[in-house]
């Protein structure tokens, strides 16, 4: 039987081998035939080749930066049980910058700044985490195709941010020498084409005290130091997705940093009054949580507590509140919430007997029964009350 065999190239080793059906030779001609076939098997090919992502698909949006209202404690426990995705978890390709000498020193800038801000407490390696992930966004076509794009993106929205030093007063406070110098040479590494394997080509991470929403919709595959890092589901998160190829152009980072500072500073009281702010510093181990503006007129405030704060909570003297305001004995008994006793008589004399020809010792319909006593009696509907006060 006569066969059509596709050339080699571009697939080595792929060969179809195909009967020659008169009809379709005839009507439209063999060569149509192999075209379709090839165009076919061609465009197959490169979707595997990008990780099987249609090209006609958008690509996911950056989600969230929301969280769970869980403390800290409670959140390291829902942590620890997110299990790390199975599968494999390869490594992420060498970072290449494209653009000139200027252009990199703006990158190296705004890329040093996250490393600082977002992993300066923690290892050399946390640092290294950060900073790889950052460089995959770069190369991921859901997020902006520049370094300083990236870390930036959001920060003047009202939306939020994605890295939280750009919008919640980080920036205000100077840098350690010691500390960006060594956040300076991760950048620089990194930019230079060093890659950090074990965190794969992870797009997203978080702490490990707080729970974003978004955790559960996207694969965890690392975790290195105290935070968690996670990649799209699904092919969106697989080596061939990150086809995007980075602009070579960065904004300015002082313009980007003073932008972000701007719009903290303007929305500054939006989480909290001066006069709660004011009241919240004064506990230990407190600080205030920023949340998004809402349609209510933004006069919300969260706090998150720390085991300092949460220790002076059980350690400060609590003074009952009838002893502060001096309660009347009726007022502390309503407070206990202790009901009257079946047995419990009601307080004064008893009614003396009407006597005849007595002036308004008689009684008549309609008319207030008063309880003769040497002190004035004052009831309510919870309880009777004496008054020393002589009549």
């Amino acid at each position: 039987m006569n066969a059509i065999t596709l050339p080699r190239r571009p697939f080595t080793g792929l060969m179809l081998r195909l009967p020659r059906i008169a009809l379709i030779r005839d009507t439209v001609g063999t060569g149509l035939v192999a075209a379709i076939l090839f165009g076919g098997v061609f465009g197959a090919g490169q979707g595997i080749q990008n990780g099987g992502v249609a090209p006609h698909i958008a690509p996911p949006t950056a989600p969230s930066m929301a969280v769970r209202p869980l403390a800290p404690q409670q959140a390291v426990v829902v942590n620890q049980e997110i299990p790390i995705a199975i599968g494999l978890n390869p490594a992420a390709s060498a970072f290449v910058f494209t653009g000139n000498a200027a252009a990199r020193a703006q990158a190296l800038e705004c890329l040093s700044s996250a490393v600082y801000y977002e992993a300066g407490s923690q290892s050399v390696d946390g640092e290294r985490a950060v900073a790889q992930v950052i460089l995959n966004r770069v190369r991921h076509p859901a997020f902006p195709a520049s370094v300083c794009g990236v870390v930036y993106q959001g920060s003047t929205r009202v939306t939020g941010c994605q890295f939280t030093f750009t919008c919640d007063g980080s920036l205000n406070r100077r840098p350690d020498a010691a500390g960006w110098r060594r956040a300076n040479a991760v950048a620089e590494a990194s930019l230079a084409g060093q890659v950090f394997a074990p965190v794969g080509w992870a797009t997203h991470y978080h702490a490990d005290y707080v729970v974003p929403y978004w955790a559960a919709t996207l694969a965890k595959n690392a975790v290195v130091g105290a935070h968690l890092f996670y990649h799209w589901s699904g092919n969106w998160g697989l080596p061939g997705a990150f086809a995007q190829r980075p602009s070579g152009h960065e904004a300015s980072a002082a313009s980007l940093r003073s932008a972000a500072l701007a719009v903290e500073a303007a929305t500054a009281g939006l989480s909290a009054s001066s006069s709660a702010e004011a009241a919240i510093a004064q506990v230990p181990g407190v600080e205030a949580i920023k949340l998004a503006p809402s349609m209510r007129g933004d006069k919300r405030v969260a706090l998150r507590f720390n085991q300092t704060a949460r220790n002076a909570a059980d350690d400060a003297t609590h003074k009952d509140y009838s002893e502060s305001v001096k309660a009347s004995e009726t007022l502390r008994w309503s407070l206990s919430g202790e009901s009257a006793s079946e047995a419990e008589k009601p307080l004064g004399k008893a009614a003396p007997a009407a006597v005849s020809g007595t002036a308004g010792s008689s009684l008549q319909p309609g008319r207030p029964l008063w309880v003769g006593t040497n002190s004035n009696s004052t009831c309510t509907l919870i309880r009777c009350s004496l008054l020393s006060v002589a009549i």
